[in-house]
């Protein structure tokens, strides 16, 4: 990581706009972010729930938005694939754009029995096999991540009011798509509901951060019983975690 990045706090760096993967200036995110892994999940969102939204970032072709939604500004922008991308995007919106939140929008592979594909979950908190936090904060020790309760509570609400069943419980984040140890079944026996790849970086980062995060996943594939979704119905469907984190967003 360059030098100029190791000090947390947009107030240290008031300057720090655009960075090296953020093309925008101070003031264009909203203080809420929605972000999904995928760009065009993001441009899908933009162009289907936000009014008058307007490219905002698009280097690498990474794809964030800010519009409004039921009249508020609200900003969505994709995170990539995997902790490390996520750990770069969520740091920068936090530190150097002054956003308050992040609500992950992503897919998951269920790892619990009693889910189905299309299942909606929220993570009260990440299990990983990952040394993100140990590497990125040098702590002799192994971060517990957690969402934040008030988003976590508030989404809670929101998704009863629209009359969306949404799980809640752990999720297991893991540095790897293609893992031969078939470690995340193991995770599911210790109660984890799904697995994916970016949760753990986004509430470790916020926490480091002093702001708040919360990951709302819906189920794409499932690891027991091989139940998988294509790649075109992921981009664009899922539409009811999309409403969730929006009415999420205006709450708050």
């Amino acid at each position: 990581m360059m030098d100029r990045f190791s000090d947390t706090g947009a107030e240290k760096h008031p300057a720090m706009t655009p960075t090296p993967q953020n093309e925008a200036k101070l003031g264009d995110f909203a203080k809420t972010v929605l972000m999904p892994g995928d760009p065009l999940r993001s441009q899908f969102i933009a162009e289907n729930f936000l009014d008058s939204p307007r490219l905002v970032n698009n280097v690498r072709g990474i794809q964030g938005y800010t519009g409004t939604y039921k009249g508020k500004p609200v900003s969505v922008m994709a995170s990539g694939m995997g902790m490390p991308s996520m750990g770069i995007y969520a740091y920068e919106l936090f530190n150097y754009y002054d956003v308050g939140r992040i609500i992950r929008v992503g897919t998951a592979g269920a790892i619990n029995k009693d889910l189905k594909v299309r299942s909606v979950v929220a993570g009260i908190a990440s299990s990983t096999n990952s040394e993100f936090a140990m590497s990125q904060f040098n702590i002799k020790g192994h971060l517990s991540a957690s969402a934040s309760f008030r988003l976590l509570e508030t989404a809670v609400g929101a998704a009863r009011g629209m009359g969306i069943e949404m799980v809640v419980g752990n999720l297991y984040c893991t540095d790897l798509f293609y893992d031969a140890s078939g470690a995340s079944v193991e995770w599911g026996k210790l109660g984890h509901l799904a697995v994916e790849m970016e949760s753990y970086g986004l509430y470790a980062t916020a926490m480091q951060a002093g702001k708040e995060a919360l990951a709302i996943c819906t189920i794409s594939d499932h690891v027991l019983t091989g139940e998988s979704l294509d790649a075109i119905t992921r981009q664009n469907s899922f539409t009811e975690m999309m409403e969730i984190a929006l009415e999420t967003a205006i709450l708050l």
